[in-house]
């Protein structure tokens, strides 16, 4: 590997910082000091910040981890797995992403409704009566069923649509299957006018555990097939297979371009490949969520606290109420079990998780009042809750903690 450099270790949601922890620049958006930030936040219950910054960071790191001459597709589906669309595409093209990958048509459009230019894939399913807006806004299409692709040449009649080809070599998900091969390539041959093959995919189910090669160097293989037989026919297709794992798990799978998604926003893909990576690398998380203190209260010794009473006080205790719940995203799995930051204090969150509000107690906590900053996500004095440590917790993933943060929370990008 090129440039070596240390790992950020990721925290645990009740642990705190790591000894090896250096504060790097998206740590500091915690204090609220400075009247932009208090201007930015006015007004506002829960917020979410984004350091571009960080960014920036994780995308020198992986420009630096494949050749020159190999492209770097910047996954933004799903809302910039949480982290705002449009803005994080903006700074994606900024620094240089050679093409952006999204779910829909629908992301793509909205990227081109605002003025972004960079080449865009739409990585999920198409309806075949949207393939002429797909052409005409410049935009590539995921082509991975018989049904897609003799729409597609339906579609490309006057002028050529292009389309990326999804090959199935293991996934069992999208894709052609291998026995499709020689049709393929005759189809295309045949519509050459019609279709133009733009892209050659496929997706690896396993490359997450560096320590299970062998589906993944199976799949390579069947993937080298489908690559050879094509390009044997005259076609040149932008190859690509990589996601985060793939790319930073196996270089053999770079290719032509690599997919970066969830390493791009400062999250490892799986604890296997952190394990193993963790002394070269470093990925700075890029999103922190924050709310606001909106009521402070003292209940007495053996009172209950929440819907269905399932916690009761042990003590006479102190609680504050935060405006956040599973409407906003956070996890009715964390009820009873969560943990907030207040004041550099770790609160844990008491009781049910409501739609709307959470309850955390702040007994040990000297001073708190109404208006105080709770972090959710990211850091407050020297403690750390990371977005993988929450996902944890309730049982799930980062990937669909980040992705289900409501998108009507402000994304504020500093």
């Amino acid at each position: 590997m090129p440039t070596k450099v240390r790992i950020l270790p990721g925290a645990q949601m009740k642990n705190k910082r790591p000894p090896s922890w250096r504060p790097f620049a998206c740590y500091t958006l915690a204090n609220m000091s400075s009247s932009k930030s208090k201007l930015q936040t006015l007004g506002l219950r829960t917020w979410i910040e984004i350091d571009r910054k960080a960014i920036a960071h994780n995308f020198k790191t992986f420009r630096k981890l494949v050749p020159k001459e190999t492209k770097l597709l910047a996954v933004v589906k799903s809302n910039a797995y949480g982290h705002n669309l449009t803005e994080f595409a903006e700074e994606a093209a900024r620094l240089g992403a050679d093409m952006l990958g999204v779910d829909s048509l629908v992301e793509a459009l909205a990227l081109r409704k605002a003025h972004i230019t960079t080449p865009i894939l739409v990585l999920g399913y198409t309806l075949p009566e949207l393939y002429p807006e797909a052409h005409a806004r410049n935009v590539a299409i995921t082509v991975s069923s018989w049904e897609a692709l003799r729409g597609a040449a339906r579609a490309g009649a006057r002028q050529p649509l292009t389309i990326h080809l999804k090959v199935d070599t293991g996934m069992h998900r999208q894709g052609f299957l291998l026995g499709d091969l020689p049709k393929i390539v005759a189809f295309l041959e045949r519509n050459r006018a019609k279709v133009h093959l733009g892209g050659l995919y496929t997706h690896f189910a396993g490359a997450k555990d560096p320590d299970d090669r062998a589906y993944t160097i199976e799949q390579l293989q069947e993937f080298f097939m489908w690559r050879d037989a094509l390009v044997k026919a005259g076609f040149s297709p932008i190859v690509h297979a990589g996601a985060t794992a793939g790319m930073l798990l196996y270089p053999e799978a770079h290719f032509d371009m690599v997919r970066v998604g969830i390493g791009m926003y400062g999250v490892w893909p799986s604890d296997a490949a952190k394990k193993k990576l963790h002394k070269a690398l470093i990925f700075t998380p890029v999103l922190s969520w924050k709310a606001m203190v909106s009521e402070v209260k003292k209940i007495p010794k053996g009172s209950s606290v929440g819907y269905d009473r399932t916690h009761r006080v042990k003590r006479d205790t102190i609680l504050a109420v935060c405006p956040v719940g599973y409407w906003h995203g956070y996890p009715r799995a964390l009820s009873s079990k969560g943990s907030v930051l207040l004041r550099g204090k770790r609160a844990p969150v008491l009781g049910r998780v409501s739609m709307d509000m959470i309850v955390v107690d702040v007994t040990g906590i000297v001073g708190v009042r109404v208006g105080d900053e709770v972090t959710l996500i990211g850091t407050n004095g020297r403690e750390y809750i990371s977005a993988d440590g929450v996902a944890k917790a309730a049982g799930t993933s980062a990937y669909e903690l980040l992705t289900r943060l409501n998108p009507l929370i402000r994304r504020i990008y500093q």
